[in-house]
């Protein structure tokens, strides 16, 4: 599975978890090259998962990293995970949108990492 099934993944996660009483986005993150040399980093902290969303239900928000089925965690990756974990947070890592239901309607903490 290449990168481009790893987004078709994410985007039908996004329009099952939409249907499911949620608002979920999509984090973009990129480099420019600046005209004056350097780069500028745009978008969140290493780490920061895929998609980000709340429940309408009770308002708890979640966090989705997308991989693909032979797809893992970064080291930065996992240190964000520690950090929500610390603080109780709904996150996981989907392979696919049953996943992400299930993290977000079981207000799992953690689910997929290792």
């Amino acid at each position: 599975m290449n990168k481009t099934e790893e987004h078709e993944i994410q985007s039908q996660i996004m329009i099952d978890v939409s249907k499911h009483h949620c608002h979920i986005f999509r984090t973009n993150t990129g480099t420019v090259e600046m005209k004056r040399g350097g780069y500028f980093h745009a978008g969140p902290p290493p780490g920061f998962p895929d998609l980000t969303g709340f429940k309408d239900s009770n308002g708890k928000i979640f966090f989705i990293e997308v991989k693909k089925t032979t797809g893992r965690a970064r080291e930065d990756q996992k240190q964000f995970h520690y950090m929500l974990t610390n603080h109780n947070i709904i996150h996981g890592i989907a392979r696919s949108p049953e996943d992400a239901l299930k993290i977000i309607d079981e207000e799992l903490v953690g689910y997929g990492f290792k």
